[in-house]
């Protein structure tokens, strides 16, 4: 019998029942969903909206690979639209384009982005990974240049180049002034949409990842997806077998009550990977962006105002009410010192003065600068009683990156056969225990590339196993959504930025006693499967806060002050051997 087919753009066309003999492809312990009714059969199956899922279906469209693209919402509902600052990129010439302006090259400056990089680490970055990322970068802007994504010019018609914390000079390029997500996602879903047209890929909106399928010899051969309608409910459950199954599904955001990331960062990509066994790495690293908008709540997509970190590479300044310096004295970068240090100073300022929001001042940077520059940001403080031209903007950290993941190289390879992780869903080793900014894009920007190389270049697993699939007769449980806001509250307040031993214990146990309804209790939907996947990592990050005793990075314990030479290492996650219990850590030492 046929396969159902997906089409744009995506929705099930006719779901037809599983046919077929052989053996059970087993699926490990998976979210309450009914039983899957259709299948059906592609070469690659990828999973994700954001720029790494689309840079890879760029780079694979004729291919002649069947490639079939699924996203939870709406393309473009991910992360990657509300990146504001840039890509970081090592100056290699002044031309985006291989064919305008000739490059020059300047090994230097991938040396001084190699450094700059795991500098802002603290001691996890791997440097040969790192050094991949640098070397690739300049090549991977001029592709996205080439796709059509306009960055913005100098007077000279060169790369305009700004500076952001960590960074030792200005290498970031840049659109729209402070838009650059939203151009990226601009130009590389249109790329998408050409491809659809000459029917290169197929792509499914409302399509929910619940869990991996593992065949007899535990290597990933698709996964199970239930298609949603308009308010989430489940319409059906499908089984889609795959040759590689790609996870570009981004990071955990809003694991914590405030985050920069949109409602649908929930972290689905990383739980269905614990949940099929693959290692997770450095999870107790999630970084929080030091200057997010403290005036409003979210918006209405679950996300908190970014107030990019390039307004103070311009030369704004983080003052507390009284006008004081809070950087002076911290770092010798001061205010552009790595976000680690600049959110781990404010939190202590904060604490110290008893306030909830120190101030971020760029009212002497004038108007010229910061509409030209910053035109969204003045904009949304404005719209919410903010001027920056004459006050000071009211700022505080927020949850804003996932520097851990499920543990992949850069070319996407995890600990599972089949089974690829690109962007940040993926622990690559290129950010240690802390991002340097703007180096984000690049990487899924890098690793798609890398990713697509290897899959046209003979790299793609051989053929989906065949046969009978049923319904997994493994233990099925969720969280309900109620207790969803309860437990993003207490992730916010006992590992968040500063982390207390006694509220990181308090919170394991409280994570521990979440009662897990049965497929009798849940109602499936996207509700309570975000709900249970949220819970499954706020469990795994809160274990491995407790479990590494140092101050490193994203890191930082208020019972330990600094890095300790013998935590030099990695903490890497599984789940329990019987799959029912919660994710174990252990210690690996960095290569």
């Amino acid at each position: 019998m046929t396969a159902p087919a997906l089409s744009r753009p995506g929705v099930l066309t006719g779901p037809e029942p599983i046919v077929g003999s052989g053996h059970v492809v087993g699926v490990s312990p998976r979210l309450v969903a009914p039983a899957p009714v259709w299948q059906l059969r592609t070469d690659v199956l990828l999973v994700g909206s954001g720029v790494a899922a689309l840079t890879l279906a760029a780079e694979l469209a004729g291919s002649g690979l069947r490639v079939h693209l699924v996203t939870k919402g709406e393309l473009g509902d991910g992360s990657t639209r509300w990146a504001q600052g840039g890509i970081a990129r090592a100056n290699t010439g002044p031309g985006f384009s291989t064919g305008s302006v000739a490059a020059t090259d300047t090994p230097e400056d991938v040396e001084r982005h190699v450094s700059d990089t795991l500098t802002a680490g603290a001691g996890l970055g791997d440097p040969r990974t790192v050094r991949q990322l640098a070397t690739d970068g300049p090549g991977a802007v001029r592709r996205l240049a080439d796709l059509g994504a306009r960055f913005d010019l100098d007077a000279d018609g060169r790369p305009a180049l700004t500076r952001e914390g960590g960074h030792s000079h200005a290498r970031i390029v840049h659109a729209g002034g402070d838009a650059t997500g939203a151009e990226v996602q601009r130009a590389l879903q249109a790329r998408l949409h050409t491809s659809l047209e000459a029917d290169e890929i197929t792509v499914a909106e409302n399509a929910f990842l619940l869990d991996l399928l593992r065949g007899p010899d535990g290597a990933v051969r698709g996964a199970v997806v239930a298609l949603l309608d308009a308010t989430g409910s489940c319409r059906s459950v499908g089984i889609v077998h795959a040759r590689a199954t790609v996870l570009a599904t981004g990071g955990l955001g809003q694991v914590f009550a405030t985050t920069t990331n949109p409602a649908a960062v929930t972290g689905d990509g990383i739980a269905a990977a614990l949940r099929a066994g693959a290692e997770l790495a450095d999870l107790e690293f999630v970084q929080f962006h030091p200057t997010v908008f403290a005036g409003a709540g979210p918006t209405d997509d679950g996300r908190h105002l970014l107030i990019s970190e390039a307004v103070r590479g311009e030369g704004a300044r983080i003052i507390d009410a009284g006008g004081v310096l809070v950087m002076a004295g911290a770092h010798p970068l001061a205010d552009l010192a790595p976000r680690d240090v600049v959110s781990a100073t404010m939190a202590s300022a904060m604490a110290e003065r008893g306030v909830r929001h120190l101030y971020l001042d760029a009212r002497h940077l004038g108007e010229p600068v910061l509409d030209a520059r910053f035109p969204t940001i003045l904009a949304r403080c404005r719209e919410n009683g903010v001027d920056p031209l004459t006050q000071p903007i009211p700022v505080r950290p927020a949850a804003h990156y996932t520097c851990g993941g499920v543990r992949a190289d850069l070319t996407g390879r995890t600990s599972l056969p089949g089974l690829f992780a690109i962007g940040e869903v993926a622990c690559t080793g290129v950010h240690g225990a802390n991002r340097l900014a703007s180096n984000s894009l690049l990487e899924g920007l890098v690793a798609a590339h890398r990713l697509a190389g290897f899959l046209r270049g003979g790299g793609l697993p051989g053929s989906a196993a065949r046969g009978r699939v049923t319904a997994p007769r493994d233990r099925a449980a969720g969280v309900l959504p109620g207790v969803r806001a309860g437990l993003a509250l207490a992730m916010e307040d006992t590992a968040g930025v500063l982390r207390d031993p006694a509220g990181l214990d308090l919170l394991v146990r409280r994570l521990g006693e979440v009662p897990l309804a049965d497929a009798s209790e849940a109602l499936p939907g996207r509700a309570s499967w975000e709900a249970t996947n949220l819970h499954t990592l706020m469990a795994a990050i809160a274990q491995a806060a407790v479990t590494r005793a140092e101050s490193r990075g994203c890191h930082r314990r208020t019972d330990v002050d600094g890095v300790r030479s013998g935590w030099r290492r990695h903490l890497v996650a599984t789940l329990a051997d019987d799959g029912t219990g919660p994710a174990t850590v252990r210690q690996e030492a960095r290569p």
